[in-house]
């Protein structure tokens, strides 16, 4: 006999800062989110054609890796950085900021995607990043054709966690739905990945067969 898994979701809406306007910075829609980051992803893949003079063939080639690469890195900071919780306050505070809110209020809607301005800024850092490392690799230009690959990863992401939490499972993806059901109602240590299980079989982080049927 199957596990029962519950799929009841909690409602309600988590207060971060008491300062509204840093408030408001923290709640996002699926309107703004496809403007500001469509609109970065595309001056990017221009940027790096126009003006930094990839090869097209180069760019989609390097955009492709991106993509890819984002599934990795999805399943990474998902596993290392938003579930690392020390006994400090302060750690306490940044779980909570970057993602206890969000296992303590799964269903609001404000917060199910990554608000414009924290997300420009985390995007500028993980930029800087993988600048440095093709840099170090001797061909800093082609982080201008990796990043919109890696950014449009996250954005999909972005949209099928937000599904996840809001929508009742297509039959094709009911499978992905309960594995992200499973993360947060019965094995918070297990299935990080979202939009994919394929790190997660790597890692061996699957939750136990028979619970996601």
């Amino acid at each position: 006999m199957k596990p029962k898994v519950t799929t009841d979701f909690q409602h309600g809406q988590a207060r971060i800062f008491k300062n509204p306007f840093l408030e408001s910075l923290t709640k996002t829609n699926p309107l703004q989110n496809i403007i500001v980051y469509g609109s970065l992803i595309i001056g990017l893949i221009a940027l790096a054609i126009v003006k930094i003079g990839l090869d097209p063939l180069a760019v989609l080639g390097l955009f492709a890796f991106g993509l890819f690469f984002w599934t990795f890195a999805e399943y990474m900071l998902h596993r290392y950085l938003f579930h690392w919780v020390t006994e400090a306050k302060w750690s306490q505070r940044f779980h909570f900021i970057m993602h206890g809110s969000h296992h303590k209020f799964p269903r609001d809607k404000e917060r199910l995607l990554m608000p414009p301005v924290p997300g420009i800024i985390m995007a500028s850092i993980l930029f800087g990043i993988f600048y440095v490392v093709f840099l170090i690799l001797g061909a800093p230009k082609l982080t201008f054709g990796f990043f919109p690959g890696f950014f449009t990863g996250y954005l999909l992401y972005s949209f099928v966690h937000r599904a996840t939490h809001v929508m009742r499972p297509p039959k094709r993806f009911k499978s992905l739905w309960m594995h992200h059901s499973l993360h947060h109602y019965r094995y918070p240590d297990k299935a990080f990945g979202v939009s994919n299980t394929l790190w997660d079989r790597v890692f061996g982080t699957m939750p136990p067969k028979g619970t996601e049927g």
